[in-house]
């Protein structure tokens, strides 16, 4: 347990240093192990496959800030657990969607860095509003993202079985961890911060396809 103030700042930096810059470490194999990696696609398939997993790969580096954010300033010790917990999934997320760039012969994100700055940003800021608040958050990024899995899953080209069954096991904890978050006290958000969130990921989401 992380026993004040600056043990827990030392433990957001070393978790910041490592989602950022060491390669992504998964803690339970990659879902599709066994199906063909990159063979059945075409070199267009292939292109696009790799810019909708660049984006994914970015989502989930960007959820892990969120919660580290969260748990960084979050009041509860049950709620720190259940962010750090969430995060934990989220690394593994990480993990199967940096693989799945490097079989399809593709990079990360150049802005990742900014991408990891600005959502512990915005973590540390949700938290500051008090626990329910920030739960809420949780519930409400992980009701966009299952959204945002379901458009990737169905723009995926149909040969692509490695990339839809990482997509299909991500949208699943997703939306698990969203109900965590809401059966945990999570609060409604107001209408004008979900749809800033929204219009905030769209940003993102764009640019990480191509840049």
């Amino acid at each position: 347990m992380e026993s004040g103030p600056l043990d827990s700042a030392l433990a957001a930096a070393d978790r910041a240093l490592r989602a950022v810059f060491a390669p992504a470490r998964a803690s339970r194999p990659t879902p599709g192990d066994g199906t063909p990696a990159s063979e059945a696609l075409s070199e267009p398939e292939q292109r696009s496959a790799a810019a909708l997993m660049r984006v994914n790969h970015t989502g989930e580096l960007a959820a892990q800030a969120l919660y580290h954010g969260q748990a960084l300033l979050a009041r509860d010790e049950s709620t720190r657990r259940l962010l750090l917990a969430a995060a934990q999934e989220e690394s593994d997320h990480l993990a199967w969607c940096e693989q799945r760039l490097r079989e399809l012969h593709e990079r990360p994100s150049l802005l990742n860095p900014l991408w990891y700055a600005g959502s512990f940003a915005i973590g540390a800021l949700a938290a500051l509003a008090g626990d329910a608040a920030s739960l809420g958050f949780v519930a409400e990024t992980e009701r966009q993202v299952e959204r945002h899995l379901d458009s990737h899953l169905a723009r995926l080209p149909p040969a692509d079985a490695r990339s839809r069954a990482i997509l299909a096991t991500m949208r699943a904890e997703e939306v698990a961890h969203g109900a965590r978050a809401a059966g945990a006290g999570g609060a409604a958000l107001p209408q004008a911060v979900r749809e800033l969130m929204r219009r905030t990921a769209a940003v993102m989401t764009r640019t990480a396809y191509w840049i």
